[in-house]
C-alpha cells in the first residue's frame, strides 16, 4: 500500500483543510484524556512550519445526529488544542455557510481555524457530495490524519479527497506502516493475541489473521465457545451457539494451515459476573457447573509466554478477561508484559488493548499502539478503509 504522504506536497503559501479526529472524553467541558489531540500534532505542526501556510481543522465530536446540539461544539476542544498547539486556534461560528467562508479567506499565514462539528449536518455522515465540495473549497490541499475515522466513508473523511490533491498525515502514515505488513508479509514467527467477549465480533480478523499467522492465542469470553466446540464444559461462561459451527470451520481450517491455535487450559472463574465476585482458580479446562470462566489462568499463560517470547511480529486486540474488575485482571497484565518484552515488532489495537497497556504501564514499551478501534479491527480484517484508499499514490 503506497500513499501519498503530507510530505509528498508541496504546501509553501496554502490553506490546507485538515482532518483529525478531536472526539475526546469531556467532564463538566473539560477535556479528560487528550491522547488524540496530542496525536495530531506532528503532522499540524509540520504543516505550519511550511512558508506562509494556513490551517483549516475538521472533526467531529460525539453523536449529535446531524443536528447543531451546543452540548457537542468543538468549543471546549478549541481550548485544548490551542493550549498543547502553543498557538492561538480560532473556532469558526459553523461548519458551512457564507459567514465560516469569510472567517477561512480571512485566515493569514500560520493561523488556524477550527471547524465547529462536522457532525452538525447529516450530510457529514451520508458523504453528501455537495457538503463535501463546500468542505473542500475551505483548502488548496486536503490532508487525513483522522485514523479512528479512516474506515467511514463520510464527506470530511473521503469525499473531499475527490476534489483536492490529497495526503496522509504522518498519524495516518504510521498506522499503516505497522497494520499493513502484518497483513501482507509479518516478521515470522508471527503471533496474534486476540481477546474480547464475542466470537462473532472477532471472528473476520481471526480468518484473517490465520492467513499469515504462525501462531493465533484466543482468550476472553470469545474462548468458551471454541472450547465448546472441544467438547469441553464451560458451566455459565459466554457461549455464542450462532456461531458453533463457525468456530468449528474455524479450529478445522487452522489445523490444515498448520496454525497453532492456543486456547485457555485453565481459569480464573467467578460463581457471578460481577466486581465483587469471589475469583475462584480452576486448575482444569474443564470449567465446573455454575461457574463462569472470567480470566486464563497460569497454565495458559505459560503456553502463551512460550509463543510470544519467539515471536518476531505481534498484534494483540482484546484483553484476555475481564480486566476492569480487579480480581479478573491478572491475565490480561501478564499478556500486556509479554508484548512490551518482545524483542519483535509488536503493535496494539482496539479500545479495550489499548485502554490495558495504559492502564498497566506498558504503552510506552509497545512499538505501536493504534489511535483507532474500529478502523484498527477493519484494517486486520483485510477490508478496505475508504478514508485510506482515497489517499492511495
Amino acid at each position: 500500500m503506497k500513499l501519498q504522504t503530507v510530505t509528498d506536497i508541496d504546501l509553501k503559501g496554502k490553506r490546507v483543510l485538515i482532518r483529525v479526529d478531536f472526539n475526546v472524553p469531556l467532564k463538566d467541558g473539560v477535556v479528560t484524556d487528550d491522547t488524540r489531540i496530542k496525536s495530531a500534532l506532528p503532522t499540524v505542526k509540520y504543516i505550519l512550519d511550511q512558508k506562509d501556510t494556513s490551517l483549516v481543522v475538521m472533526s467531529h465530536f460525539g453523536r449529535p445526529k446531524g443536528k447543531k446540539d451546543m452540548a457537542f461544539s468543538m468549543a471546549p476542544i478549541a481550548k485544548k488544542f490551542e493550549e498543547l498547539l502553543g498557538r492561538p486556534v480560532r473556532l469558526a461560528s459553523d461548519v458551512i455557510g457564507d459567514t465560516v467562508s469569510k472567517e477561512v479567506e480571512n485566515l493569514s499565514p500560520g493561523e488556524v481555524l477550527l471547524l465547529e462539528n462536522v457532525r452538525f449536518y447529516k450530510e457529514e455522515e451520508a458523504n453528501d457530495e455537495g457538503y463535501a465540495k463546500q468542505l473542500a473549497s475551505y483548502g488548496d490541499v486536503y490532508v487525513n490524519d483522522a485514523f479512528g475515522t479512516a474506515h467511514r466513508a463520510h464527506a470530511s473523511t473521503e469525499g473531499v479527497a475527490h476534489f483536492l490533491p490529497s495526503a496522509a498525515g504522518f498519524l495516518i502514515e504510521k498506522e499503516v506502516k505497522f497494520f499493513a505488513p502484518l497483513l501482507e508479509n509479518p516478521d515470522k514467527p508471527f503471533v496474534a493475541v486476540i481477546g474480547g467477549s464475542k466470537v462473532s465480533s472477532k471472528i473476520s480478523v481471526l480468518e484473517s489473521l490465520s492467513k499469515t499467522c504462525d501462531a493465533i492465542v484466543i482468550g476472553g469470553g470469545m474462548a468458551y465457545t471454541f472450547l465448546k466446540v472441544q467438547g469441553h464444559e464451560i458451566g455459565k461462561s459466554l457461549l455464542e451457539n450462532d456461531y458453533i459451527e463457525v468456530a468449528k470451520s474455524f479450529l478445522e481450517n487452522t489445523e490444515k494451515r498448520g496454525v497453532r491455535v492456543i486456547l485457555p487450559v485453565d481459569h480464573i472463574c467467578a460463581a457471578e459476573f460481577k466486581d465483587s465476585a469471589e475469583a475462584v482458580a480452576v486448575d482444569s479446562v474443564e470449567i465446573p457447573e455454575g461457574m463462569i470462566g472470567m480470566d486464563v489462568g497460569p497454565k495458559t499463560l505459560a503456553l502463551v509466554e512460550s509463543e510470544l517470547k519467539a515471536a518476531r511480529s505481534i498484534v494483540w486486540n482484546g484483553p484476555m478477561g475481564v480486566f476492569e474488575f480487579e480480581a479478573f485482571a491478572a491475565g490480561t497484565k501478564a499478556v500486556a508484559k509479554m508484548v512490551a518484552d518482545c524483542d519483535g515488532t509488536t503493535v496494539v489495537g482496539g479500545g479495550d488493548s489499548v485502554a490495558a497497556v495504559n492502564k498497566f504501564g506498558y504503552a510506552d514499551r509497545i512499538d505501536h499502539v493504534s489511535t483507532g478501534g474500529g478502523a484498527s479491527l477493519e484494517f486486520l480484517e483485510g477490508k478496505v478503509l475508504p478514508g485510506i484508499k482515497a489517499l492511495e499514490k
